[in-house]
């Protein structure tokens, strides 16, 4: 056993479900019954006094909801108390400031979800290469895509273990989060290179070292004129329901074939995301990325009544590409997975980092000449290059000249480093 400390780490790996028509209508019945099941707890809490509100008590009302309404009896009842536990955590939560008071579930917006527990009883099994069995109470035995090496078998003990697990659905269908729970060695240094990131609408991932990260449409060109089409009819059925009245079957069917496919986009960017921070973390030992505030970025141009804002629709245009790119999303991915190789992840402040030559550290008016090209205009430099490297060059020389951000307070600080590398190492 090496000398390297060892720890717990906790995470989730969520899996889609083959069930059959019969077993789907099973786990609808049972999200139902536990989103009704949650409403009457809710239900509960307004209507009893609060010298009444305890656990004990909020047992025993569920206990005698499951004996006098049939529907609740298809819930499983340790889901049932995972529900209760959920609703006193939502509360708790609401409390210490982390959330908003719990409501009403109701029955179209709310994600329709069934928990499991006991990790005991799924009885995980692979059986095929691409394929594995779980157990699900109330269901029975269905597969469900191996896509990633679980802690079961011999490969389980007290440290590595499935310790529970989550039915999800969305609109592609019933989806079960595991949660893992695994012991591991503390990884040693990462003494991989230094590298500066520049993300971008045009070039999503530029390197310092002139490493590019592209992809193409996340839908093909078939998909799109498909959804194209189905955002075109929801349009016109929508003009024919007049306010107030239900939304018709139709609309709901067309609605939900427009959510599938930004799902399918969704999960391909994903893919995308996940793979390309892999080979980042991989590779290089230190990551440097810009510190955006993006909410900011994609705030609307539309202005006001008095002061009507200009350029709105490509505003909107550069909203919905920067949303799209997920920039957040990826340097969450990059945070935990060079952590997990024994690497750093830093952030340095984002002013400037596009606009300023990294070969003479100077920002002369009109040096970035296009989206993709970067020209000095220092009569003194004369550099010129891929503006997307040039900005990482910059975000990775702001690293090492011990500009870093550190969260203070709520708020990003400059830390300046003690020891500074040269600056002909960029």
């Amino acid at each position: 056993m090496s000398e390297r400390a060892a720890v717990k780490r906790r995470f989730g790996h969520r899996a889609r479900l083959a069930l059959s028509p019969a077993r789907v209508r099973k786990a609808d019945d049972q999200a139902h019954a536990a989103r009704t099941m949650w409403n009457l707890l809710h239900a509960w809490w307004r209507m009893m006094p609060k010298e009444k509100r305890t656990l004990a008590n909020a047992d025993a009302a569920i206990r005698q909801a499951r004996e006098d309404i049939d529907f609740l009896a298809v819930l499983p009842a340790q889901a049932a108390q995972a529900v209760l536990k959920t609703y006193f955590q939502a509360w708790k939560n609401c409390w210490e400031g982390r959330a908003g008071a719990p409501d009403f579930k109701g029955r179209v917006r709310t994600v329709m979800s069934v928990d499991v527990p006991q990790g005991r009883d799924l009885n995980i099994v692979r059986v095929h290469r691409r394929w594995g069995m779980v157990n699900l109470p109330k269901i029975g035995r269905v597969r469900f895509r191996w896509t990633k090496d679980l802690p079961v078998g011999k490969r389980a003990n007290g440290e590595n273990r499935i310790t529970g697990a989550r039915l999800i659905r969305d609109v592609l269908g019933w989806h079960i989060a595991f949660r893992i729970q695994t012991l591991e060695v503390q990884p040693e240094p990462h003494h991989g290179p230094d590298v500066g990131i520049d993300v971008g609408v045009t070039v999503p991932i530029a390197l310092s070292d002139g490493e590019t990260y592209e992809h193409g449409e996340w839908l093909t060109d078939k998909e799109q004129a498909k959804l194209l089409d189905l955002e075109q009819r929801a349009a016109r059925r929508k003009q024919h329901r007049k306010p107030g009245e239900h939304t018709s079957r139709r609309l709901h069917r067309t609605y939900d074939q427009i959510a599938g496919l930004r799902a399918k986009a969704k999960r391909r960017a994903l893919d995308w995301q996940h793979q390309t921070t892999t080979a980042i973390a991989r590779t290089y030992g230190t990551v440097v990325v810009e510190a955006l505030t993006i909410t900011n970025m994609v705030k609307s141009a539309k202005g006001t009544v008095d002061q009507p804002g200009r350029n709105v629709a490509q505003k909107s245009g550069l909203n919905r590409a920067i949303s799209g790119e997920a920039w957040g999303r990826t340097v969450i991915m990059l945070t935990y997975k060079t952590v997990r190789r024994g690497g750093t992840l830093h952030k340095v402040p984002a002013p400037g980092t596009s606009l300023r030559c990294s070969a003479c550290g100077f920002t002369t008016p009109g040096s970035r000449e296009s989206q993709a090209v970067f020209a000095c205009k220092n009569p003194d430099c004369g550099w010129a290059g891929n503006a997307d490297h040039n900005a990482a060059r910059n975000v990775l020389h702001l690293y090492r000249m011990g500009l870093a951000l550190i969260p203070a307070a709520g708020r990003a600080v400059v830390r300046r480093a003690k020891r500074v590398k040269p600056a002909t190492a960029r």
